[in-house]
């Protein structure tokens, strides 16, 4: 056993120096699972090809775990799990060769020669086994831990309570590099598809699940290159994008990208996904509904004792006035009358309205109210 031992090292020297150095550090653990590999072997020797399962051997459970934890080891030194197995197959080869030509001396039958090519191989797929199950064990709780740190530091970024220094330590603990902005990605978490989306997220972005949010925090800078791969990959979700800002700025964030949800689900704001920066208006004036309906019924009180007909005609020609500057012909267009028309109920206009029509001030606010407003009460 001792030659043989030297004889794997001596192989996995060259290619393997980590494990050469295991079999030189681990002595005696490798010697425990050795001399239970010569059991075996002695077992099978005197049984033939006996299909009857030997007894398990005590010492057995113990070398599992000593095998199951060299597969964790594999695992935490960021190795792959294929290099380890191929090595194990290294020291079978080395095993069998040994083996065989001490069974060849003893003229062993054939019988019993097969026997222990069986038993050797399988032995070593069952050492093989235990590292993979180690290392599988390993990888789950490891990702697990780390999710639940990148969670940590999602909760405690949205928090608006948490100072640099506990930020930074949160970070360092989901190994997530801190980026000097951001900005959340929210999507409606009764919708399972929504939910698979953000789910796939690449790791850069950190979950947010709340109970009454469910996204993600993507850090920025979102140039145009980088918009557009993330509008590709949430599409599908409804998602909302909210601005990009300082970390700082995070928590107090949120509030735009929750607003917009709501006007989507109100029908009030469309797109898949939806950015924030650039319904900046919507979310203004839809925000509250009563200021720009007040803004609205005060706008329009020269044209309250009108007939309602001649009322929304009046209205309908202001907005289009307002919307095309001035330029009659457009507003004819649109409203598809002759331009006679026009002129005729402006004329209209500028006796109930008077100066107000030559305001800037006067007609931005006419516009801001007609364009927004609706013509529900308070």
């Amino acid at each position: 056993m001792p030659s043989l031992l030297d004889q794997v090292g001596d192989l996995l020297r060259m290619d393997w120096p980590d494990y050469a150095r295991f079999l030189d550090d681990n002595g005696v653990d490798v010697a425990e699972a050795s001399g239970l590999f010569v059991h075996r072997l002695i077992e099978m020797a005197s049984r033939g090809l006996d299909h009857q399962e030997p007894e398990p051997l005590a010492t057995e459970s113990t070398v599992q775990l000593v095998f199951e934890q060299i597969g964790r080891l594999q695992w935490r030194h960021g190795r792959d799990l294929t290099v380890l197995l191929t090595a194990y197959q290294v020291g079978a080869r080395a095993a069998w060769r040994e083996v065989s030509t001490i069974a060849l001396e003893m003229r062993l039958s054939s019988e019993v020669l097969a026997a222990l090519a069986e038993a050797v191989f399988v032995f070593v797929d069952q050492l093989s086994s235990a590292s993979a199950n180690g290392y599988v064990l390993e990888q789950s709780e490891a990702v697990a831990e780390r999710e639940r740190f990148r969670r940590e530091l999602s909760d405690l970024l949205l928090s608006g309570r948490s100072d640099s220094v506990a930020v930074s330590n949160a970070a360092e603990r989901a190994r997530w590099e801190l980026p000097g902005e951001g900005c959340v990605v929210l999507v409606d978490q009764s919708d399972g598809a929504a939910r698979t989306v953000v789910d796939r997220l690449d790791a850069l972005c950190l979950p947010i699940r709340t109970p009454i949010l469910y996204g993600a925090i993507v850090p920025g800078p979102l140039g145009r290159d980088r918009r557009a791969r993330l509008a590709e990959v949430l599409r599908g979700a409804k998602a909302v994008v909210g601005p990009v800002v300082p970390l700082a700025v995070l928590p107090a964030s949120t509030r735009l990208p929750q607003v917009a949800m709501d006007l989507q689900r109100r029908g009030l704001l469309a797109g898949d996904p939806i950015f924030v920066n650039e319904n900046l208006d919507t979310l203004i004036v839809h925000r509250d509904p009563r200021p720009i309906n007040a803004l609205r019924r005060q706008v329009l009180a020269p044209l309250a004792d009108l007939a309602p007909a001649t009322r929304e005609r009046l209205t309908e020609t202001l907005v289009a006035w307002l919307r095309h500057m001035g330029d009659r012909s457009a507003v004819a267009d649109e409203l598809f009358v002759h331009p006679q028309t026009v002129r005729y109920r402006l004329t209209q206009l500028r006796t109930h309205f008077g100066g107000a029509l030559d305001s800037p001030r006067a007609r931005a606010q006419m516009l801001l109210a007609l364009e927004w407003g609706t013509s529900e009460e308070d």
